[in-house]
């Protein structure tokens, strides 16, 4: 019977996506391998290739939706030997629908059991965002003898159906127990906490500015994705902040005089470069601050994997540098240029992008002097760069004079790294930034 082609999980978050382009149509044959789809997902348009081989029977998703849920039906291939006829009985249960009775003994005999089913199978479940959870018909009577959770067993099925043997070994899930509405007696109610008050709903907000002019932005997947993680980036991490100015002359002048020697090569390098760098060996001097909360842990990292925020059409990205610390200036230097570049472009791999334990703000270029930054979790920490500007410096000798100074704020988890580790990271930082030399030793 024809076999459903499920929407993918193109990366570990990935929720939903927008079937951006179809690269089939209707009666091709496709092997495994095969392209079949250009998904675009919060970060990135990635392409879709086929794992089975048939012909494309019927495409059930229009190029251009959004919004489709991973392991939704996006397509139907028909195997060999069957054809379009074959449409009007996919291989799996319809969404939102129960088995019939009269198929769930043949779905309890591919369970390897023998009991016959009751004259009508438990109503399909589905999960906390109404999902259709699959699973035989067997296996959900089974679950609701023993008062099982289907949304809490994994399947181990075709397409992570759900069968026999996931639900005979697993535990009941015991059942929220509500709280008496009257307290016991002798003792008192406690007040009720006043619930928080909602944030205007999207028609309210509209309707205070429908006299004025405005265009209306709807929410793509990035937007929506930054929206969520910096609320709750601001909401559950204990932020705190450090900052230092950092002296930039020797830096400047090293600079110079490094790229007038690469120049031959067509390597320039950019103060970035070297923040870069700094940062990463500075994690390597100070390992306890190189870490990431892991929710009911820490992990603290063994290579310094740093971030760097880019700014695209949209939003941003936060390619990741991984093991910066072993890394020469110039490779750094090229392997920033080209994630930068496909970053704007959308090109990204979406193990580009994630993990890293530390990242860097940079937004000296436009001449913004300093700044707090938002720690991406589960990062423990992020550098914000201000601009190098000229200001009054009181020299080594005591006198008065003019020096490039740059303003860098560390925003630190305080969960992972308390007040006196994350100041020692910005001193290895600062100290790096100031002496550039030893970054080469």
């Amino acid at each position: 019977m024809p076999t459903e082609i499920l929407m993918p999980a193109l990366s570990p978050t990935m929720e939903e996506g927008t079937l951006a382009k179809w690269l089939v149509k209707e009666g091709d044959t496709v092997s495994s391998g095969d392209l079949l789809a250009e998904i675009e997902t919060d970060k990135a348009t990635m392409e879709f290739e086929a794992v089975d081989e048939g012909t494309i029977g019927k495409l059930l998703i229009a190029e251009g939706t959004e919004g489709v849920k991973v392991n939704t039906a996006i397509a139907l291939l028909l195997e060999d030997g069957e054809s379009a006829d074959d449409l009007s009985a996919p291989a799996t249960e319809k969404r939102g629908e129960a088995a019939p009775a009269a198929d769930a003994g043949k779905e309890a005999a591919a369970d390897g059991g023998s009991d016959a089913p009751a004259s009508k199978a438990p109503a399909a479940p589905k999960d906390s965002d109404g999902d259709r959870i699959f699973a035989s018909p067997l296996a959900r009577r089974i679950a609701a003898d023993k008062g099982l959770d289907l949304a809490q067993i994994k399947g181990s099925g075709p397409r992570g159906r759900i069968v026999k043997a996931d639900v005979l070994g697993a535990e009941a899930t015991p059942a929220d127990t509500k709280p008496d509405s009257k307290p016991a007696s002798g003792t008192s109610a406690e007040p009720a906490t006043p619930a928080a008050k909602p944030a205007p709903s999207a028609d309210a907000v509209k309707r205070i500015y429908e006299d004025r002019a405005h265009t209306e932005i709807p929410l793509d997947g990035m937007r929506k994705t930054i929206a969520a993680r910096l609320t709750e980036a601001k909401q559950s991490i204990p932020h705190f902040y450090l900052r230092r100015d950092i002296r930039l002359d020797e830096l400047l002048a090293f600079r110079a005089d490094l790229n007038a020697k690469l120049d031959s090569r067509g390597v320039k390098l950019s103060v970035n470069d070297f923040i870069i760098k700094a940062c990463a060996l500075a994690l390597q001097s100070v390992p306890d601050a190189n870490a990431v909360w892991a929710g009911d842990r820490i992990l603290r990292l063994k290579p310094s994997d740093v971030a760097v925020a880019v700014a695209i059409e949209g939003g941003l990205f936060t390619p990741v540098l991984k093991d910066a610390e072993t890394k020469s200036l110039s490779a750094l230097s090229s392997e920033m240029k080209d994630l930068a570049a496909r970053a704007r472009d959308r090109k990204l791999a979406p193990h580009e992008y994630q993990g890293g334990s530390f990242a860097i703000s940079n937004l000296g270029m436009f001449g913004i002097d300093s700044f707090d930054a938002v720690i991406n979790p589960p990062h423990g920490a992020i550098l914000a760069v201000g601009a190098g500007v000229k200001k009054p410096v009181v020299q080594a000798n005591g006198a008065l004079g003019v020096g490039t100074v740059m303003t860098a704020t560390l925003s630190v988890d305080h969960r992972v790294i308390d007040g006196a580790l994350g100041a020692q990271l910005l001193q290895a930082i600062v100290d790096n930034l100031e002496n550039p030399m030893v970054m080469l030793a």
